[in-house]
Formats: C-alpha cells, sequence, structure tokens
C-alpha cells in the first residue's frame, strides 16, 4: 500500500479540527508567524498538502469577496494581471521563461498531456522509461499503455532507491520519453535530474520530470537540468490549493510536439464570418493561434480562488528563499534520521536527500497510528511505512513531539 498523493488524512493524521495542542516552547520558525496549523496539530505531513497562509487565505477572501459582488471590472481571473503575476512567478522559480509556462489542472494532468503530444499512446513509437519510484498514478498510466501494447519499462528499486546503471542499461537509441519524480513521494529518492537528462539526451529522448514534492521547497533549475518536460501541482509546496498547476515545456523542444487538445486559451483575435454584420472571412470564424506552452496545452478554465492563493503564495516563497526552505527541513530531518532508529523506526531514505521528504520502516502500523493520534502528530503512515515531511512553519519542538509520541 502507498501513501496516495489524494489523500487528505491518512493513518495517524489528526482532525484539522481538533482542539488546540500546547506546543512545546523554541525558537521560532522560518515562517511560523504566517500559519496558524499549530494551534490544531503538530503538523509534519507537508507532502500530503501544505497549510494555506494567512496572506494566502486573505487572497482568495478578497477574491471571493469580489465574485459576491458580480462586478466584471476587470475580472481578477486567468486571463488578467493576476495569471500573468503568477505564471512569472512560477517561471522565476525554476529558472524558466514564462513563455514556457502553461497552467495545468494537475501534475498527472500535465503527465498525460505530454505523453500523448509525442504521440505515445498507441504501440511502436518507441519505448519509455520510468521507475517504480515514481507517482502511483503515472505507474498506472503506463502500465495501461503497456497493456496497449507500448514498450514500457519500469526500472525496479535496490531497496530504497533507483541504482543509475539500471537506468543507463533500460534507456537506448529506440527510447522516446524518460519519465521519473524529482522527489519520490514514498520516501524522499532524489534522482539527479541533470544525469538523467543527459543520459536520456544522448539517446535522443525527452525528459519529464514531476516536481510536486521539489518545486517549492527546493532550488531547482530547469536550463541547468536540461529536463525538457516539468510539472507540479500548487497544493502542496507551493501553498497553493487544488485545480491548478503548472506545466513547463522547453521552448526549444515545443514546436516538435503535437496540439493533442483545443481550447478557447489557445489563440485570440477570434473573429466570427457567419453571421449578419461579421466581416468577410473563411467560415465560420478566423483565429490566431498562440504558439507558447499556454497556446499548446492550456484547455478550459481553471481555480480561480487558487490562482488568488498563489498570488501570495509564490512571492512569499520567494522572499523565503527556497534554498532557507531546503535549508529548514534538512535541519530537522538529519535530527530524526537519528533519533528515530533508535526507537525502532530504521530510515528509508537514502543518505543525500535533498528533500523534505523522510521516511522510515514501521512494524506496528495501528501501534505507531495509536500513539500519534493521541498526541495529534500528523505524519504520512501507510503499510509499513511512515513519511515525515516538515515545512516552514515547523520547529525543533515538533520534531520533539513526534518523538516523544513514539517514545
Amino acid at each position: 500500500m502507498q501513501i496516495p498523493r489524494r489523500s487528505l488524512i491518512k493513518g495517524a493524521a489528526a482532525s484539522m479540527f481538533s482542539s488546540v495542542v500546547p506546543m512545546a516552547p523554541a525558537a521560532a520558525s522560518l515562517g511560523s508567524d504566517q500559519f496558524v496549523t499549530g494551534q490544531y496539530e503538530v503538523c509534519l505531513n507537508n507532502a500530503r498538502w501544505h497549510p494555506m497562509s494567512k496572506g494566502a487565505k486573505q487572497a482568495v477572501v478578497d477574491y471571493l469577496d469580489y465574485k459576491a459582488r458580480g462586478i466584471w471590472a476587470p475580472s481578477p481571473g486567468l486571463n488578467s494581471a493576476e495569471s500573468v503575476k503568477v505564471r512569472q512567478s512560477f517561471a522565476t522559480l525554476i529558472g524558466a521563461k514564462p513563455e514556457e509556462i502553461a497552467f495545468v489542472n494537475s501534475t498527472t494532468a500535465a503527465e498525460n498531456l505530454i505523453v500523448a503530444s509525442l504521440g505515445l499512446q498507441t504501440p511502436g513509437k518507441g519505448n519509455i522509461v520510468t521507475d517504480a519510484l515514481h507517482f502511483e498514478g503515472s505507474l498506472y498510466l503506463y502500465q495501461e499503455l503497456a497493456k496497449r501494447g507500448v514498450d514500457v519499462r519500469i526500472v525496479k528499486p535496490r531497496g530504497w532507491e533507483i541504482d543509475a546503471k539500471d537506468f543507463e542499461a533500460a534507456v537506448d537509441k529506440n527510447t522516446k520519453l524518460v519519465a521519473i519524480s524529482k522527489i519520490s513521494y514514498i520516501n524522499g529518492f532524489e534522482h539527479d535530474l541533470k544525469a538523467v537528462c543527459d543520459l536520456a539526451h544522448a539517446h535522443g529522448a525527452y525528459v519529464y520530470a514531476d516536481a510536486v514534492q521539489a518545486a517549492g521547497c527546493m532550488p531547482l533549475d530547469v536550463k541547468d537540468s536540461g529536463v525538457d518536460f516539468l510539472a507540479t501541482a500548487s497544493y502542496k509546496w507551493l501553498m497553493g490549493d487544488f485545480g491548478l498547476g503548472f506545466l513547463y515545456v522547453c521552448g526549444d523542444v515545443l514546436p516538435k510536439l503535437q496540439r493533442v487538445q483545443w481550447s478557447f486559451r489557445q489563440f485570440n483575435e477570434f473573429n466570427y464570418h457567419a453571421f449578419p454584420g461579421d466581416p468577410v472571412g473563411p467560415f465560420p470564424a478566423s483565429y490566431e493561434q498562440h504558439n507558447d506552452a499556454a497556446g499548446y496545452f492550456e484547455v478550459g478554465t481553471y481555480a480561480n480562488p487558487v490562482l488568488a492563493a498563489l498570488t501570495y503564495s509564490l512571492p512569499y516563497i520567494q522572499s523565503l528563499g527556497v534554498a532557507n526552505i531546503q535549508k529548514s527541513a534538512q535541519a530537522l530531518n538529519a535530527r530524526l534520521r537519528v533519533e528515530m532508529p533508535r526507537l525502532g523506526y530504521a530510515c528509508i531514505t537514502p543518505e543525500g536527500a535533498r528533500g523534505p521528504i523522510i521516511a522510515f520502516a514501521v512494524k506496528d502500523n495501528a501501534g505507531t497510528a495509536a500513539k500519534l493520534t493521541a498526541k495529534k502528530v500528523d505524519v504520512g503512515l501507510s503499510a509499513g511505512r511512515m513519511r515525515v515531511s516538515p515545512s516552514v512553519y515547523n520547529m525543533q519542538g515538533d520534531v520533539d513531539a513526534l518523538l516523544g509520541a513514539l517514545s
């Protein structure tokens, strides 16, 4: 049993409406003043979903107040200055250009779009290489394609990590796509993204990276890594909510792709030539397509309240600095790596992993869950595994609470 990314409450997760929990005294965290989470529980489960900050919540309230008035003057929606700001903020966060960023509903939606745009949904177009530490929704995608006859190669882990030599053995001249999670949601295993890209590109293949457990909590540079496609949702480390995420497509790769879905968001200058009074032109209408990432991949409408939240949260993340966010989580996880095995929980996250996730083997799930629930400590708990993922509002007192609950 894996830890589903879509699950809101898992195992030992306490109710978000539970009574106030006294917190152990400790030095202020990187962003404790922006979050009320500690009033309700000790939340060390940000890889599931990230609590919303006070500032982001207020931005959503402001949008809902506008929506309640019903006045379009102008709309703060996805064709507005707000969308430009959010697109630019995310592009800056990963070292991309705004025209290389498309809004998507989710990370998995983005991965499906890339597979389709490369024509890999039918057999005979080359092979796809991925690994067993990729996201469960992605593995479902590729296993279903394999049933259709697509050549899919899933690299097996050795223990709790993927050996680079096993990846090298799987990639060949017929590989068209290598699809990975930059940081595995299962145990925080980290791929060397540049090394994977160098390997794939040497064989003429593209690389897709799921960055939902990396974007916003550790430095990413798409140009430095050479990754062709990268996607993330906003409800985790970007501190937004469900329904809006981002797809990066390298500008040099974009012209080589095909559109597989069509939407009003992909064009401008739409002119009818079908009704009385219309200008002369081809029936029934003429239009001008966008040739950027949005013009290829944006479909339909997206979640405006989430967009509003991101107008605050993305600049907030940048003000803290992703390197500082990463350092804060690593400091807490380093202590857990030492202390948890002493309590009988062996660490299953490889040394050197730089993401915010650290995971441990669990021998007694029911007993562990009961201990954590009793102390209102929230972590990711599944059959045989515990996943801990601190964020900017967490501090050493939260680690104390986790260790105390388990001991």
